[in-house]
């Protein structure tokens, strides 16, 4: 998959060309949950490109690109005991009229080498697209509202910025007549408050 090929090509270049941040990644505690964030409200916001219905997971059925903007809030107290996840409110607007969506949801982000981290969602999301029509090149989702899972991998770059590979899957866990799921598979550039 050439796609594939390019984001590592990518992130393999960055890694190379990038110094390796601990000491500030240390200092700046990026993924404490008691990060003040903007306003101790802000914790990060992201955007990126995204390459739809990738097929990875269901069947590619849809084309075009996601454009995704995505911003996570500070962790509240009171999720301190699942781990402080950030609570997360993003979309995903189709550049070729298919599916998009505006999802929300909880991030639990890690770090896991150095200036590397994995990142892991649950969460909900609303879309526009076909739920019950049986049309040629359209997912038929079944219900408006669908669950909504991701994984990301990533580097961050400086003590502030990232830029990470996300996976993610929309689908109604099979609540509703049809549920034929869609994941996208992109690219993403984070800045940190």
């Amino acid at each position: 998959m050439p796609f594939f090929r390019y984001i590592l090509a990518l992130v393999g270049l960055l890694m190379a060309v990038l110094p390796q941040p601990r000491q500030a990644l240390a200092d700046a505690a990026i993924h404490a949950p008691d990060n003040p964030g903007l306003a101790g409200i802000l914790s990060e916001a992201r955007g990126g490109v995204l390459y739809h219905d990738a097929g990875l997971i269901t069947s590619h059925t849809e084309g075009g690109a996601d454009i995704n903007a995505e911003v996570l809030f500070t962790s509240p107290e009171f999720l301190s005991f699942v781990f402080s996840p950030r609570p997360h409110l993003g979309v995903s607007a189709n550049t070729s009229g298919n599916t998009s969506q505006l999802y929300f949801g909880l991030s639990w982000t890690a770090d896991i080498y150095e200036s590397f981290f994995a990142e892991l969602t649950f969460g909900g999301t609303v879309h526009n697209g076909k739920r019950n029509s049986n049309t040629a090149g359209r997912n038929d989702l079944g219900c408006r509202l669908l669950f909504r899972e991701s994984i990301s991998v990533g580097v961050i770059v400086g003590a502030r910025h990232s830029i990470s590979l996300m996976l993610d899957h929309i689908s109604n866990a099979d609540l509703c007549d049809r549920n034929h799921g869609q994941d996208t598979l992109g690219i993403r550039y984070g800045i940190r408050f």
